[in-house]
């Protein structure tokens, strides 16, 4: 039972593996596609390095209706084959507007796969063991990130000036083992029972999540809260949700606050301005800590909780953040970066790397699930996008608001977090060990209206 389900939520997972693959992917090919196309700080920014996001944005934003409506497993096979044709089209890009597009059909699967998958598998596990399953999403952004680092830098002079393309085209290898693994998951027991009304199905899947005794009762509990919700919508825009929307933006918000992606993405470039000998190596070093904390997050959730992990990864935000800023300010030695930035990586997946995924797909109500996941992940992805479009205008050597020196901003996400340290201590609720049928009662104050 339990290994049925683990492996159902590892399937569902490697969605989370495209993801970090497909985000991180670029900052290899960033300083060479410049340098191919001539492209402006402005162009570079909007087009080259945050088009994607803009592609996860319209996947967020949409994500949860076609979740809703054919269910979670075809949304999620079909996000398997927007990568896939992203990753082909990305590499064989004979221009700067054809790989801009391609790297959009890529983003919509990246936005997609961040409301659709946590969503799953979080509706397939039990309170006891969602925390640790759904950061299994979260684990293979991580670990698809260290192999796209990896993945780089061993590509790098593998084929000359064309090296970047195969960085980029490598992708579709576990694209392609991901839809045809994808097929053989479960439907969403939830989703069965609320859009399909197919009970028996839901039962049956349940009494594999569940004990047996447990199952009967557990369509009992979901068919019950469906029915404390209006049955013939699914809008989430509703002043009884206000709460819940709140935290979803919250989440999100400060997530993309911590600069996050505005390290990965541009990671060779910030090691450069460092004085480090070898950025690629240096965000491998990067990728590595961001795996082996975001495994002592997933091993946490379940019995610290969500609310003290955010805590916890907060307070390491603020402290290397505001070294790396004053290091930049007094070019310290590269060592002291590298080892804060590493800090702040480990922060992030102790803290927000652990929860945002989970806490999300956790707070809302099945009716409105999907499109309050959408609404969540679609914040996460706007502010992603407008942080990563208008770095290069502050990063650029020759053109950049700061003259080559970054300081100003690590120093205002250092800000943004002790702001994110005061919402964990003072509005987050706790979520950890709490089914989610219940979850709605205690986030949802009024059911009734």
């Amino acid at each position: 039972m339990k290994s049925k389900t683990t492996f159902w939520s590892l399937t569902v997972a490697i969605a989370g593996f495209l993801f970090g693959f497909d985000t991180v992917v670029i900052s290899g090919a960033n300083e060479p596609i410049k340098a191919l196309w001539n492209t402006s700080p402005l162009f570079h920014g909007t087009f080259i390095m945050s088009m994607a996001l803009w592609g996860t944005v319209i996947g967020a934003l949409l994500g949860g209706i076609p979740a809703d409506k054919f269910g979670r497993k075809k949304t999620l096979f079909w996000i398997g084959i927007l990568f896939l044709v992203s990753a082909l089209g990305s590499a064989f890009a004979v221009d700067k507007y054809s790989f801009s597009f391609f790297r959009f059909i890529g983003g919509i699967g990246v936005g997609a796969s961040s409301v659709v998958a946590p969503m799953y598998i979080s509706e397939i596990s039990s309170a006891k063991n969602r925390g640790k399953l759904v950061a299994l999403y979260q684990f293979n952004i991580v670990f698809g990130i260290l192999i796209a680092y990896f993945s780089n830098l061993w590509l790098q002079g593998f084929d000359g000036a064309n090296d970047w393309r195969w960085m980029l085209g490598v992708e579709a290898i576990p694209a392609l083992i991901y839809c045809i693994m994808i097929l053989g998951v479960p439907r969403s027991p939830r989703w069965l029972t609320i859009t399909a009304n197919n009970d028996e199905e839901a039962l049956k899947i349940l009494k594999i999540t569940h004990d047996n005794n447990e199952a009967e009762t557990k369509l009992d509990e979901i068919k019950k809260e469906i029915n404390t919700t209006e049955k013939n919508t699914t809008s989430v825009f509703k002043k009884k949700y206000n709460f819940p929307l709140l935290l979803a933006f919250l989440v999100a918000f400060f997530n993309q606050l911590s600069g996050i992606n505005f390290l990965l993405y541009y990671a060779p470039e910030i090691f450069g301005r460092a004085g480090i000998e070898n950025p690629f190596l240096a965000s491998v070093y990067v990728g590595v800590a961001n795996l082996i904390f975001t495994i002592l997050g997933m091993s946490l959730i379940d019995k610290f909780g969500r609310k003290q992990l955010l805590i916890i990864g907060s307070i390491g935000y603020i402290i290397s953040l505001s070294v790396v800023a004053w290091a930049f300010k007094v070019s310290a030695d590269a060592v002291i970066l590298l080892t804060f930035i590493i800090l702040f990586v480990a922060s992030h997946a102790i803290g927000q790397g652990a929860i945002i995924w989970v806490f999300i797909s956790e707070i809302f109500p099945n009716k409105v699930r999907a499109m309050g996941n959408s609404f969540g992940c679609g914040t996460h992805w706007v502010f992603a996008a407008i942080i990563t479009l208008i770095t290069p205008v502050f990063l650029d050597k020759n053109e950049g608001i700061f003259n080559d020196n970054p300081w100003p901003i690590f120093a205002f996400f250092a800000f943004m977090m002790v702001l994110q340290l005061a919402f964990a201590l003072f509005i987050m609720p706790e979520t950890k060990g709490i089914s989610l049928e219940d979850l709605s009662k205690k986030l949802v104050k009024d059911e009734t209206n």
